[in-house]
C-alpha cells in the first residue's frame, strides 16, 4: 500500500469517527492511529526507539 492510499484510508477513518462518534471518538481514533503507526514503524525497522536520547 502506498502513502497516498494509506493517507486516504486514515482520513476516511477519522472522518467517520468524527461524524458518527463526535469529537472524543475522533480524538481516540487519532491517538490510537498514531500509536499504531509508531509501533508499525518500529517493527518494520524504520524507527529505532533505542537510540533516542543517547549519544
Amino acid at each position: 500500500m502506498n502513502a497516498a492510499t494509506t493517507g486516504l484510508a486514515a482520513g476516511m477513518a477519522l472522518g467517520f469517527a468524527g461524524y458518527f462518534g463526535g469529537f472524543w471518538a475522533f480524538l481516540l481514533v487519532l491517538v490510537l492511529g498514531a500509536v499504531g503507526l509508531t509501533i508499525g514503524l518500529a517493527v518494520q525497522g524504520d524507527l529505532d526507539l533505542r537510540s533516542r536520547g543517547r549519544r
